[in-house]
């Protein structure tokens, strides 16, 4: 078996209920995530997409179910090794970018790589060579206030990607852009993370965003399956 055959993300009879007298917001659910695959999870508001994407990030745990993460069940980690395996192995890119203000552009996307204690000189050289590969070269000193909202989803995914993460969640990266920038974010996230040797999960509401994901999904009553193409 080749390391493009294992998965990297598994779910196994995955559910999750917030209150006994309503019905699950997720019920038995199963996936599995191989890696370099990116694969687009789709669903109207309200189906669970967040609930699931707190699952898979080590926000929230599951009443019921095992997340494999590597062939590791980390569904019942505390919350310390929990934000330990984010720290390390995941990154994150969300609609609102999440870009601090008060920090320019290079610490911005620096931070990933300060908490998990990289040298000053090596960080700034991985920050440069990442703003490069999503079109930000020089842009180490603007201030966030400076950017587009484009520029800034694009600091957004140099931050996810700069210290090579093995997983990569995007949550709806592109609702708050116009089309053509958002076609080119999801070009651009598709190829940075191709690239990166990562594997990708883009949570979303648009069919446009998902038509550039490997595979589609559907979260629907509570259930996750293959969505209808064509």
């Amino acid at each position: 078996m080749t390391d493009t055959d294992r998965a990297l993300l598994e779910l196994s009879g995955l559910s999750k209920r917030y209150r006994s007298d309503r019905p699950a917001v997720l019920d038995n659910i199963d996936f599995v995530l191989k890696r370099g695959e990116y694969v687009a999870i789709m669903g109207e508001s309200g189906v669970g997409k967040s609930t699931l994407l707190n699952l898979l990030a080590g926000l929230d745990r599951p009443d019921s179910g095992r997340i494999l993460f590597d062939g590791v069940d980390y569904a019942g980690y505390d919350d310390d090794a929990a934000t330990l395996l984010r720290r390390r192995r995941m990154g994150f890119i969300f609609q609102a970018f999440h870009v601090l203000p008060f920090l320019d552009v290079g610490r911005n996307v620096a931070l990933p790589l300060e908490l998990l204690g990289v040298a000053r000189a090596e960080g700034d050289l991985r920050v440069a060579r990442m703003l490069e590969s999503v079109g930000l070269a020089g842009f180490e000193r603007r201030l966030p206030r400076e950017l587009s909202g484009g520029e800034l989803q694009r600091v957004a995914i140099a931050r996810a990607l700069v210290h090579r993460p093995e997983l990569v969640l995007a949550d709806e990266p592109t609702g708050n852009l116009d089309p053509r920038s958002a076609g080119q974010i999801l070009a651009l996230l598709r190829e940075r993370i191709r690239d990166s040797g990562g594997s990708g999960i883009l949570i979303t509401h648009s069919r446009a965003a998902a038509a550039t994901a490997d595979r589609v999904l559907l979260l629907d009553g509570r259930r996750l399956t293959a969505a209808e193409t064509g």
